[in-house]
């Protein structure tokens, strides 16, 4: 299969910061040479820096998702599949907009549905998924090309373990679903029946079980092994009509033997596989 591998290095507004070092460590751990072994071909681009000279969290990261947009929009012009490799959830919206995708798949160990009326700490990146619904930053995500708000009943929370009260008044009160890793496919009907036609799939790597492997400073005990993940993730594939996926949140500063990226590169060329049997 032919892929594009877009690599947005930021975190929190960070250039190469924190978790924004992550895409550039998983290229460096062999994803590429990975993909290729398994006959894919792998174009890379990197949006590179982008906003302006200050680091405005938010305007950056808003820029960051139309850079991707972009990107990924070159990608299907080119009939390649997008992977978005990125330091912040938020990207996500980028990678919705330029996919023009109508659902989601979000694997989180957090639900990520905070808005700035219900968090108490500010955390954008805590607010990635209530921007993709459309509950929060409307203007900004609304000026992301191709960007559409999801409907709620067209997106699938799975392995949400960490979720604030607040994040559970919101989610009872929205018609998400909700799975643990071990029933992700057996909930993708619910999608499919409520209309979805094209299926981003976003995989927060924390949702894995630091027990198993530590991928940044926010993990809590409880998730799924890698190999749950990749499981879960391969029979979601067979399942819904995904069109592209985004690999977030890794910082390499708490992984110093490297064990992250070549988990991610199988994750990948599992999915990949699946896809080519459709």
């Amino acid at each position: 299969m032919k892929v594009t591998i877009i690599l947005a290095s930021y975190d929190s507004g960070n250039y190469h910061g924190g978790c924004g070092q992550g895409p550039d460590a998983i290229m460096a751990g062999g994803l590429a040479d990975e993909l290729a072994l398994h006959g894919h071909e792998a174009a890379v681009e990197d949006i590179e820096k982008v906003g302006d000279e200050q680091t405005r969290e938010i305007s950056t990261g808003f820029a960051v998702c139309n850079a991707v947009a972009a990107k990924i929009a070159a990608a299907r012009e080119a009939g390649r599949f997008p992977v978005v490799l990125a330091g912040n959830c938020l990207t996500a919206a980028g990678a919705v907009a330029g996919e023009q995708a109508d659902s989601v798949v979000w694997f989180d160990q957090h639900a990520d549905i905070n808005t700035p009326e219900t968090s108490t700490t500010g955390f954008l990146d805590g607010m990635a998924l209530a921007t993709l619904l459309g509950l929060c930053w409307r203007p900004l995500a609304d000026a992301i090309p191709g960007f559409a708000a999801l409907e709620p009943r067209r997106t699938l929370l799975v392995g949400a373990r960490d979720v604030d009260p607040a994040e559970k008044r919101l989610l009872d009160d929205q018609p998400v679903i909700r799975a643990q890793c071990g029933e992700a496919a057996g909930k993708a009907a619910k999608l499919t029946e409520a209309g979805a036609t094209r299926t981003h799939l976003h995989i927060d790597l924390d949702v894995i079980d630091p027990d198993d492997l530590q991928v940044n400073r926010y993990a809590q005990s409880g998730g799924p092994s890698p190999e749950e993940l990749r499981e879960a993730v391969c029979a979601l594939v067979k399942a819904l009509p995904v069109v592209g996926v985004t690999f977030s949140a890794y910082d390499p500063i708490v992984d110093p033997s490297g064990d992250v990226p070549p988990v991610v590169g199988k994750l990948l060329v599992g999915l990949l596989g699946e896809m080519e049997k459709r």
